[in-house]
Parts: C-alpha cells; sequence; structure tokens
C-alpha cells in the first residue's frame, strides 16, 4: 500500500453528493487524474489502490464486521458442521480471507468483473476453490455445475448491495444456489432500509422477510467506512436463514 501513500487526494466535493457518486483523485504521470470510487474496474486493475483507499484511508470494516456476526450467529445456533462459502460480490478476496481466518476455507467466489478475479488470484492467491467472473444469471453449464457441486449452505455478500452493483436478479441467483436452511450474511446502507425505497434491492429483502423465505438471526448497525469528506456511512449487516428458494419473479 505505500506505493500510494501521498498518490491519493479527495477533493472537497458538495455535500449532496451521494456515495456511489463520490470520488478521489490519483496521482499518474505526474498529473491528478479523477477516479470514481465505485469504478471498481479500474481500482482493482491497480495492484494495493483498493485497499489503500477503502481500507487504510476510509477505514472500511465491512468484511470483518459481517463475517464476524455470522460467526456469532453459527456459534448460537450450534452449528459445527462444514461450511461451504458462495461469496458474492468477491473482489479482490478481501471476504475470503477473513473467512479463512475463522477457520472457513471451502470458498467460492463469483463477481462480474474479470477484474475483480484478476485482482484476487494476484493479491490473495488460493482463497477461493473456484472463482467465476461474470454475471451469475448468465452462467455457463459448466459453471453452473461446478457450483452445484460444491453443495454451497452459506453466502456472503458484503459492501456489494444497493447502488445497482449487484442487481436483485444476481442476488436471487446467488441465494437459490445455497441450500435450504443455510445461512446468507450480507450488508446494506442503513438509508436503503427506510420503506420509502420501494425498488430494487431495499423492497426484496424486505418481501423475502415478509414471505417467509428468509428467517432473520441477527442484525447489527455499525460504520461500514467514512465517506471522502470523512462522514460515517452507517450500515447495517444481516445473518439470515434461508427457508425456500426466491421466486425469479419475486418483485418486478
Amino acid at each position: 500500500m505505500a506505493r500510494w501513500e501521498g498518490r491519493v487526494r479527495f477533493p472537497r466535493l458538495d455535500p449532496g453528493v451521494d456515495q456511489h457518486e463520490e470520488y478521489c483523485e490519483i496521482a499518474v504521470d505526474g498529473r491528478w487524474a479523477p477516479l470514481r470510487m465505485h469504478d471498481y474496474g479500474k481500482i482493482f486493475a491497480e495492484p494495493g489502490l483498493y485497499e489503500y483507499l477503502f481500507y487504510d484511508r476510509l477505514q472500511c470494516r465491512s468484511p470483518s464486521r459481517v463475517v464476524g456476526l455470522l460467526d456469532d450467529v453459527r456459534r448460537d445456533l450450534g452449528l459445527s458442521g462444514e461450511v461451504r462459502v458462495l461469496d458474492l460480490g468477491a473482489g479482490n478476496g478481501i471476504v475470503a480471507e477473513r473467512l479463512r481466518s475463522r477457520g472457513i476455507t471451502d470458498v467460492w467466489g463469483v463477481d462480474l468483473l474479470e477484474q475483480a478475479k484478476a485482482a484476487a488470484e494476484r493479491d490473495r492467491p488460493g482463497m477461493y476453490r473456484g472463482y467465476v467472473a461474470g454475471d451469475i444469471c448468465s452462467l455457463t453449464e459448466r459453471e453452473r455445475q461446478m457450483l452445484i457441486d460444491a453443495r454451497l449452505n452459506t453466502m456472503t455478500c458484503v459492501a456489494a448491495l444497493g447502488f445497482g452493483d449487484i442487481p436483485h436478479q444476481a442476488f436471487i441467483a446467488a441465494v437459490n444456489l445455497i441450500e435450504d436452511g443455510g445461512l446468507v450474511a450480507f450488508n446494506i446502507k442503513e438509508a436503503f432500509l427506510d420503506t420509502k425505497y420501494r425498488f430494487g434491492f431495499s423492497h426484496l429483502i424486505r418481501t423475502v422477510f415478509e414471505q417467509k423465505l428468509f428467517r432473520l438471526e441477527a442484525s447489527h448497525r455499525y460504520v461500514h467506512r467514512r465517506s471522502s469528506q470523512g462522514v460515517p456511512l452507517y450500515y447495517t449487516a444481516m445473518v439470515a436463514t434461508k427457508l425456500r428458494h426466491i421466486p425469479v419473479d419475486l418483485i418486478d
């Protein structure tokens, strides 16, 4: 990460700028260039930039918080069997690293971006049993069979929901690869749980609980990270038991 010291800065932004519109500036060939902070393809392509930007500078805590809550729920429920995890929105493997630190080694990654898979192989080789780069709603037959054969019973999805990075259809497709009775651990921006949001994932998450497709086991409000202007961004981590498959047409 030292290579980015002094090469990243946060310009003063209007207070009304939304989280997904934030940008920083990075020094490239002696000049400052803007980089949108949700442009993950470009960020993952630069070794060490993702960790320096989000973890060193903006103090992201979500992988540890979500994996920690998952571990707490497993202990509270007395679950001791083999854990086989689908990590949706896997990025460069930080969540898999946290899972492995707690003794969970059977982890499979899925991310829309080829750059994410390349970054995981570069930064954290060997963290995943397998890693699929592409749309989980359009898997090849080989990819789909690989994930079915993995007999997945747990899913993680960290810092990837609510801004269109993972559409709700992709979340449904991933959940439906998990065995009934398995655990789903994820987080979402606190504001998106407000009932005024009646679309996409915000609507989906309320619906799966209302229709008893999920049973909430635990939730925790915490600071996900700081904004580029130093403001705390509150998220809610949740762990739920998947009771049955989610119909693909559950919401429009």
